[in-house]
């Protein structure tokens, strides 16, 4: 079983490996998300437990589903 962190730490590395195939800076994401840079960096890092809605917010600028946001092998 996969506890809070090891969850949090998945989601971040998985939000970032879509932010780089789709070549799109770390800042640029955070501000479209209207998220600052330095919280969008510890949630990439998985220091940050992201609400339903800033998963939201990520998967549509993006453009992918919350589902493969969180899509976790």
């Amino acid at each position: 079983m996969i506890d809070k962190k090891q969850l949090q730490l998945l989601v971040g590395k998985r939000i970032k490996l879509l932010r780089e195939q789709k070549n799109i800076p770390q800042q640029d994401l955070a501000a479209k998300c209207n998220i600052e840079k330095s919280n969008f960096s510890r949630l990439e890092a998985g220091g940050t437990n992201p609400t339903i809605y800033t998963l939201y917010k990520i998967a549509e600028n993006l453009d992918v589903s919350v589902s493969e946001l969180t899509k976790i092998d």
